[in-house]
């Protein structure tokens, strides 16, 4: 696949939010791993505004410990903060650029092996949801068209998310994302008993519950709470069958 259908597809994902089992923390995930793979950069995360509280990371739910502690740091100080807060891309010209911009942060950043991060508003006009972090080793702020290319992800992002919500008006925008954040600690909860049940890394127990959602149509949300009810993944109960109707009866 090339490059340009690459891009393609990843914008056909961003759109597809209009279905019935629209899975919101899935579809973050899976756009933290488009950027991975078609930006020039090492990790993305997907930070989202609760009202009346700080940012909270909800996409990658896969982080390895110095990542989880970068994400922890910069749901306070630093460029997810400062994008959502002025609604425009927020980069450090250079890593001492960014030890000034952000004491507090920037630490934890390095600790982690990166260098440079980068903040794209996650925003629809006066609308703002939270913003896309974007983790970079090398000592030079993004590309010109890596920038526009992630600011056109986010976009497409923040219009899928604001219009499922606005269609499934039952639901108001807060309690979707009071949703995601509390999905967000049942996954994590759901990670562990897994990780520890089959003495395999955290990492792979996100993509064995992912693999079981996706295969049995079932919310990432959903699998997690059944592995924390019942310490294992389960199959889903089958169908019940529908009555047999003998037309030799009724003749």
């Amino acid at each position: 696949m090339s490059r340009e259908q690459h891009i393609a597809r990843t914008f056909v994902e961003l759109a597809d939010t209009l279905v019935e089992d629209f899975d919101v923390i899935d579809f973050l995930q899976q756009m933290t791993v488009r950027c991975q793979e078609l930006l020039d950069i090492t990790d993305a995360a997907v930070f989202l505004d609760h009202p009346g509280s700080r940012l909270h990371s909800v996409a990658p739910c896969d982080p390895s410990p110095f990542l989880q502690r970068v994400l922890e740091a910069a749901c306070s100080q630093g460029p997810a903060v400062d994008a959502h807060r002025t609604a425009e891309p927020v980069s450090a010209q250079s890593p001492a650029d960014a030890h000034e911009l952000w004491p507090q942060f920037t630490p934890h950043l390095r600790g982690a092996g990166y260098s440079l991060a980068t903040a794209l508003p996650m925003r629809l006009r006066r609308d703002g949801i939270g913003s896309l972090l974007l983790l970079h080793p090398g000592d030079q702020p993004l590309k010109a068209d890596d920038l526009a290319l992630a600011q056109a992800f986010a976009d497409a992002a923040t219009i899928g998310l604001i219009q499922a919500r606005t269609i499934r008006q039952q639901h108001t925008v807060n309690e979707q994302l009071h949703s995601a954040l509390q999905s967000r600690i049942i996954i994590e909860q759901a990670k562990g008993i897994l990780a520890a049940r089959h003495n395999i890394p955290l990492n792979r127990a996100f993509d064995s519950l992912r693999r079981h959602a996706r295969s049995n149509r079932i919310l990432l949300s959903k699998v997690a709470q059944d592995v924390i009810d019942t310490g294992s993944l389960t199959a889903p109960a089958p169908a019940p069958a529908r009555p047999r109707t003998d037309t030799a009866d009724t003749e």
